[in-house]
């Protein structure tokens, strides 16, 4: 038996969960998050308890097994706390600005970059080197924390780029020269 999949999931008090076919849909003070659940998982909610079964004992319903309590919890943790990302600008002359709606990045290019608005993510820009990036759907505030890390990764000689705040960039020594 799967340890993450046996595992029941709680549901808190103000929030929905409904089911209509394999449309999973659960509401919460922050919002509603709706997932298709594969066809041959059987979600079975039982007063302020969730729990997934899966029909056999093959590999893939093994798999899909803890997957889907994993997303049910993730979409449960979502429309009750929400989610959040953080990421460090590191770098001479490196700032973030948030204007209206839009973050324009000055990262080292001769232009400023603007990271495309997602439906659903805010970002925030508390001091001009750090980024918060918050959401209820924890795939797309990853996903969007990624791509902003994309426009300029950590290089590992100075250290330069955009990071996530609990990731730690090991510098490599430089050249040295010929005596």
């Amino acid at each position: 038996m799967s340890r993450i999949g046996k595992k029941p999931v709680t549901i808190p008090s103000g929030v929905e969960v409904g089911f209509e076919g394999n449309e999973l849909t659960v509401k919460g003070p922050k919002g509603t998050l709706t997932r298709t659940i594969h066809p041959e998982m059987k979600v079975v909610v039982e007063g302020q308890v969730l729990t997934v079964e899966r029909p056999s004992e093959s590999k893939k319903h093994r798999s899909l097994h803890g997957t889907t309590r994993s997303v049910i919890n993730n979409m449960v943790e979502g429309v009750t706390n929400g989610f959040t990302k953080r990421l460090d600008l590191m770098g001479v002359g490196y700032r973030a600005a948030k204007n209206g709606a839009t973050v324009t990045l000055s990262v080292g290019y001769s232009h400023p970059v603007e990271p495309q608005k997602v439906d659903g993510i805010d970002v925030d820009v508390p001091s001009p080197t750090k980024l918060v990036v918050t959401g209820i759907n924890k795939e797309l505030v990853g996903e969007y924390a990624a791509k902003v890390r994309e426009i300029r990764k950590p290089e590992p000689y100075k250290g330069k780029g955009i990071k996530y705040e609990d990731e730690v960039i090991r510098c490599k020594v430089g050249k040295t020269g010929k005596k």
